[in-house]
């Protein structure tokens, strides 16, 4: 039982849990054998929250025996990354220096808002340090592994979030994405993760990484997973300055749409992928299924993935200036370089990023006048083994840390929504994902495409080493 409902979906778990075919507090032992089974091998989870798990697994099953209604994912694991406030739990963020302060005093408001469907906390995922991350190399808890290959990166920042998903330890987790941590991770792990627009979904109880930047959302093996948790996290919350009034989307309803009358074009210019081959094959398969034969440039890409660079820095910098002066041998070595080199970002570079920014954003309304959907590369290549440095760019060697969000880091300095597809390269047999974009506040289009593209065939698939 256990290895078939740990890859059974979300809503498929839950209809189980209501009509008393399973019970919740099955589920949850199943989840728990499977993660203390698989855990030591790929490091995704460093927070175990058994008893919180098996105590609501109790009181939901006892309210389907009263004939009590439950929530519509009674009895489903969720896991969050350990960015997530957990009432109880010390919020580490992937730090050593975090370990020091005091337990959240309550949950997450995302947290709260599953539980409040009956969705079942599980526990707290491995992270990079402070979010400032592409690999899931962690000198602190040690490195997340891709459950594809153990020997590879599983994508960051949210890198548990993707190993625990992709390897059936939890059918939901939840992330966090400033340049691409979700969308990395959804990539390389070859699962669904949406990043919706930025001030979409409330980022209360949360560790900060570059306010101007921070989105949350969420990763799931399908569509319909995917789907409902985001319907279900969605919502105003006054605590999170830049969360916005925006009315709800019903984008369950939306998913047998199809494609008809939508406008997709692949992005070309700045995203074309030449010297990139395994992007390459990724996004002609998703362009073929779609019949995209149209193209478009994305005007002010590479500006505006220059600004994201010099936000991210000034902003996380002045957030860990005090941590710098005080702490610096507890920071991750290469975290610590890159804020001191935050720090000395002079103020009239910062104010001149957030200007590109703005200019850039409304390049990128005005395409979307004609255009619906833009197709584009999530991750230039399939996942990189732990402890590699260089990613080869147009012929010229590059920092790999930063450099996996090459494609990612243009689509989030906007906020624009995006999902990830999983596609499996044929060369080397491991995953890859396709970035599928619309305008603000359409995560509706995104989760539709990525519908219809499931519907032919694009799937997350079980790892083929991890049993």
């Amino acid at each position: 039982m256990t290895d078939s409902i740990c890859y059974a979906s979300a809503v498929d778990i839950a209809d189980q849990v209501k009509t008393q075919q399973i019970s919740a507090a099955e589920v949850v032992e199943s989840f728990i054998a499977r993660i203390e089974s698989l855990n030591p091998t790929l490091n995704a989870f460093t927070e175990l929250c058994h008893q919180r798990a098996r105590d609501k697994a109790a009181d939901i099953d006892r309210r389907i025996a009263q004939g009590q209604t439950v929530g519509v994912l009674a009895g489903v694991p969720f896991a969050v990354k350990n960015l997530f406030d957990i009432k109880d739990v010390v919020t580490v963020a992937g730090s050593k220096i975090n370990q020091a302060n005091a337990k959240a005093t309550e949950d997450a408001v995302l947290i709260k808002r599953l539980e409040n469907a009956d969705a079942v906390l599980i526990g707290a995922l491995n992270m990079g340090e402070y979010a400032y991350d592409f690999t899931g190399e962690n000198s602190h808890y040690g490195n997340c592994h891709n459950p594809w290959d153990p020997s590879c990166m599983p994508g960051g920042s949210s890198s548990g979030s993707g190993s625990a998903t992709a390897a059936g330890l939890a059918p939901i987790s939840l992330g966090s994405d400033t340049n691409g941590s979700i969308r990395v991770p959804a990539s390389l792990c070859g699962i669904f993760g949406l990043k919706p627009t930025y001030g979409r979904l409330p980022r209360s109880g949360s560790y900060p990484f570059t306010d101007s930047l921070d989105h949350l959302g969420a990763f799931a093996r399908n569509v319909q997973d995917l789907a409902t948790a985001f319907d279900l996290m969605q919502g105003f919350d006054s605590e999170d300055h830049a969360c916005a009034d925006q009315a709800k989307l019903n984008t369950l309803a939306t998913l047998d749409k199809g494609i008809d009358n939508l406008r997709i074009a692949r992005a070309t210019g700045y995203f074309d992928t030449t010297n990139f081959p395994e992007a390459t094959a990724a996004v002609d398969l998703v362009c073929r299924l779609l019949s995209c034969d149209n193209t478009t440039d994305i005007p002010g890409a590479n500006e505006g993935r220059s600004a994201a660079f010099l936000i991210t820095n000034a902003e996380s910098s002045a957030l860990h200036l005090s941590r710098l002066q005080t702490q610096a041998d507890d920071f991750d070595p290469d975290t610590r370089y890159r804020f001191l080199a935050g720090a000395m970002i002079p103020a009239a570079w910062y104010l001149k990023a957030q200007a590109v920014r703005q200019w850039y954003h409304q390049q990128v309304l005005e395409l979307f006048k004609s255009v619906d959907v833009i197709i584009a590369p999530a991750t230039p290549c399939t996942a990189p083994k732990l402890g590699q440095k260089i990613l080869v760019i147009n012929g010229k060697e590059h920092p790999l840390r930063p450099n996996l969000g090459y494609f990612t880091q243009p689509i989030s300095a906007i906020g624009l929504p995006s999902c990830v597809v999983p596609t499996i390269n044929q060369a080397n047999g491991m995953p890859i994902g396709v970035q599928i974009i619309a305008a603000p506040w359409r995560e509706d289009i995104c989760l539709r495409v990525a519908a219809y593209l499931e519907s032919q065939g694009l799937t997350a698939q079980r790892p083929i080493n991890i049993t």
